[in-house]
């Protein structure tokens, strides 16, 4: 079992899901249950995946929840776009959010590769 706590890959897709906080916020009011909704729970997603997986008792079982948060993080990334699409956020703040993504999954790609499964 591993420390969730003390995992680099939990605290940084925990700031991460405080930005899409931060910047859904700023989402029109008829988002509320669309991609706002959408957006915080996938995001909340990642970093509550690395969690559970860490309670597992196996290594193979943790691997499989870091799968399912790099899923999440494809997801974050698509409704990010569409976001874009849509005019709710600018070019400098998708890449912004898309360039810490993109650090997350090499992170949790990184970690996966070391568990013995």
């Amino acid at each position: 079992m591993h420390r969730f706590k003390d995992l680099g890959i939990w605290k940084l897709s925990r700031q991460f899901c405080s930005q899409i906080y931060v910047t859904t916020a700023n989402f029109p009011d008829n988002e509320k249950f669309g991609l706002t909704n959408q957006l915080r729970r996938a995001s909340v997603s990642v970093p509550s995946n690395i969690a559970e997986g860490c309670s597992r008792s196996s290594n193979k079982d943790f691997s499989r929840f870091l799968e399912i948060a790099i899923g999440s993080i494809y997801e974050i990334e698509t409704q990010l776009l569409i976001a874009f699409d849509l005019g709710f956020i600018d070019q400098l703040k998708l890449d912004e959010l898309i360039h810490d993504l993109e650090t997350i999954v090499k992170m949790i790609s990184k970690f996966r590769s070391t568990l013995q499964v």
